[in-house]
């Protein structure tokens, strides 16, 4: 089992696909109460910190955990990254988040990993015109890491939905850092909407390989949960619909003792006669015009195509977002009307049903939406294992 620890933590889901990957979270810091008790419920034997981190002692933190310098495997996390520029020293003085990233490195220096994985968002490429991340790979550089970066899509790792997401990762012994970044395992519709060339290249992580698996659909994914009613809340824990119907399926009910965070908020009168004329795969220009919201009377057939949207069982879900407000995309199930509880949020973003979310239904699905989907977390953490297991093996031929 290798080691890590875990920072701007969040819910867990970064931390839950390293763990799938082989990695033990020793410690996690996570500044907010909710998110940091869900990842307390989710990871007994971790060490979870809820101070501000600018106020840790790291080198308490690594005493205390017993570990000399460079014996740490990993730190992740998802620092906040957009404040950083090494050469701003005006914006650093009046951006916090930048004294966040740096909290970030003040923990590499103190832990010395053999490896750091940052996660953010696909703005983060073109934020600045890119000095911002050329900074963070510069200061990485400066910090004994050799790093680069990439942009990959959760759906070709299993994951059923339309989400993206930065990924930067360093090593300290390893130059050739492509080798870290997993290769797609799933082939699956996709449409760039962002900058995707860095440094001259395109740094998204497209197939290489012909006759991969088609992705994980909406319906592989849900369809042996309980039905629910619009406004439903039933038992604490419900009985599954039916048995395992698939690979995923299973994977997702292992160590489960049934359906936990499974209530269908309620819609309100005027959303569930706009549901009534949205049939799977369509969207708000299904509704007569006299239903829709005023603002959207105005608005063009092309516009918003995901809004009021129903999902397609057999495609990928929309982005899940810290709400699953049907005003922001297509949150509508696909044959049940209502829109996804908790628990399918959590399935679309990969979380396993013994994974349980804590605080009030408004923080589960801000947990939800705010985390890295575990399956995109866990191909990370394979292509890393390989690296550093061969690095292991390395050294001690050496010292052999």
């Amino acid at each position: 089992m290798l080691k890590m620890i875990d920072l701007f933590a969040g819910a867990g889901g970064l931390s839950e696909g390293l763990r799938q990957a082989g990695f033990h979270s020793l410690y996690a810091n996570e500044i907010m109460k909710p998110y940091s008790e869900t990842y307390a419920r989710n990871h007994v034997n971790t060490l979870v910190d809820q101070r501000d981190i600018r106020t840790v002692d790291a080198q308490e933190i690594r005493s205390n955990l017993g570990l000399a310098r460079g014996e740490l495997d990993l730190i992740a996390g998802g620092p906040p990254c957009q404040g950083f520029s090494i050469n701003a020293p005006v914006r650093t003085s009046e951006d916090a988040r930048n004294h966040l990233f740096r909290e970030f490195i003040r923990f590499v220096d103190e832990f010395q990993p053999k490896a750091v994985l940052i996660e953010n968002v696909p703005g983060l490429v073109s934020f600045e015109n890119g000095m911002t991340l050329q900074a963070i790979l510069d200061e990485l550089g400066n910090h004994g890491y050799h790093a680069d970066v990439r942009i990959l899509y959760a759906p070709h790792y299993g994951v059923p939905q339309t989400r993206w997401r930065t990924i930067i990762i360093g090593m300290k012994n390893q130059e050739d850092v492509h080798s870290a970044f997993p290769q797609p395992e799933y082939n699956a519709p996709l449409r760039v909407n962002f900058t995707s060339h860095f440094d001259g290249k395109n740094i998204i992580g497209f197939p290489k390989k012909a006759n991969l698996p088609p992705h994980i659909s909406v319906k592989d994914a849900l369809s042996d949960l309980p039905v629910l009613q619009n406004g439903e809340v039933g038992e604490v824990c419900k009985e599954y619909r039916t048995s395992p119907q698939n690979s995923f399926q299973r994977f997702m009910r292992q160590y489960s003792d049934g359906v936990f965070n499974h209530e269908a908020p309620r819609l309100s009168k005027v959303n569930l006669d706009r549901l009534a004329y949205i049939p799977a795969g369509g969207n708000w220009t299904n509704i007569p015009m006299e239903l829709l919201p005023k603002g959207m009377q105005r608005a063009r057939k092309s516009d918003h195509t995901k809004r009021y949207g129903r999902v397609d069982p057999d495609g990928l879900a929309s982005t899940i977002l810290t709400k699953c407000d049907p005003h922001w995309g297509a949150y509508f199930h696909y044959e049940q009307d209502r829109v996804f509880s908790v628990r399918e949020a959590a399935r679309i973003q990969t979380f396993p049903d013994h994974f349980i979310f804590t605080g009030s239904k408004a923080e589960q699905y801000e947990q939800v939406g705010n985390a890295v989907p575990p399956f995109l977390a866990a191909a990370i953490g394979y292509a890393l294992v390989k690296l550093l297991v061969k690095e292991e093996q390395h050294q001690v031929k050496i010292t052999g």
